[in-house]
């Protein structure tokens, strides 16, 4: 075996048990449908504007709930799915908290693995960071107030955002839920045949290895209830941050497993929406 491991991730099937959250909790299947049903109904009760293209392939597309107030900062929302599964349209209910705090939300698409690589959404999410940048005006967001938001592997994206390269500086802070920076051990799980990861590629997408000079304010979530190598990928990605010199701060949710630890971004009331919305504040 090579040392490409987290040192405080095991071997083999104990990396399944670690990083496979069903295992945990049981089928995800519950908590997707929650997801889906809650996301319908914000479709339905919110302003909303689907499928707008930011990019020139068909996976390419946003779903927009603007904010009543003109000027509001955008939030720019990357779903999870470990890159493979689910799409933007199970994920609208994050729009359901945020919104009515005058935050417009967008909920963002993208290609799924095996068809592409982790690498290639990196790009697609920068182009939607560089197409609401350039759009944010046109539904009565300011795009100097723009913000990036995901859990799970969307939270992987966020740390991509914000650790360098095209859009980086119009990014004004992340929020990551649950996020996966260090990609190392995933080589080693039962993700491998989809993922395809490459030694190169892990060290290219693990923003643990990528932690930037200068870069804004960082928002760090994780459930109490999750894995040991879910909360220790969330700790040690804040605490490289803050050794980094950078604004950080890490919340522990109490009692929230890998997939309700987005449930609160449903709830205008909620702790998690409250800290975000100061956060964007």
């Amino acid at each position: 075996m090579s040392n490409d491991l987290s040192p405080d991730v095991p071997e083999g099937a104990s990396i399944d048990a670690e990083y496979d959250p069903e295992r945990r909790v049981g089928s995800r299947k519950s908590f997707i449908d929650w997801y889906a049903r809650e996301s319908a109904l914000a479709r339905k009760g919110l302003a909303c504007r689907l499928d707008v293209r930011y990019g020139p392939t068909p996976a390419e597309t946003l779903d927009l709930f603007p904010s009543s107030e003109p000027g509001s900062p955008v939030l720019l929302y990357i779903h999870g799915g470990y890159w493979r599964a689910l799409s933007s349209k199970e994920f609208s209910f994050v729009a359901n908290g945020l919104v009515p705090h005058g935050i417009t939300v967008a909920v963002m698409d993208y290609a799924l693995c095996p068809k592409v690589t982790i690498a290639d959404i990196t790009r697609q999410s920068h182009a939607a960071v560089a197409w609401l940048a350039e759009n944010a005006r046109r539904f009565s967001a300011d795009p100097g107030r723009l913000y990036v938001a995901g859990h799970s592997a969307g939270g992987q994206q966020v740390g991509m955002l914000l650790s360098g390269g095209g859009g980086a500086g119009t990014i004004k802070g992340g929020i990551s839920i649950s996020g996966l920076f260090d990609l190392r051990p995933l080589r080693h799980s039962w993700l491998q045949p989809t993922l395809q990861l490459t030694q190169d590629a892990c060290e290219d997408q693990s923003p643990l290895l990528r932690i930037p000079r200068q870069a804004p304010p960082l928002l760090v979530s994780v459930g109490s209830e999750e894995s040991d190598a879910f909360i220790s990928q969330s700790q040690s990605y804040h605490a490289a941050w803050r050794a980094g010199g950078l604004a950080g701060r890490y919340y522990l949710q109490p009692g929230a497993n890998h997939y309700t630890a987005i449930y609160g971004l449903g709830d205008r009331a909620s702790p998690l929406t409250h800290m975000i919305a100061e956060f964007l504040r």
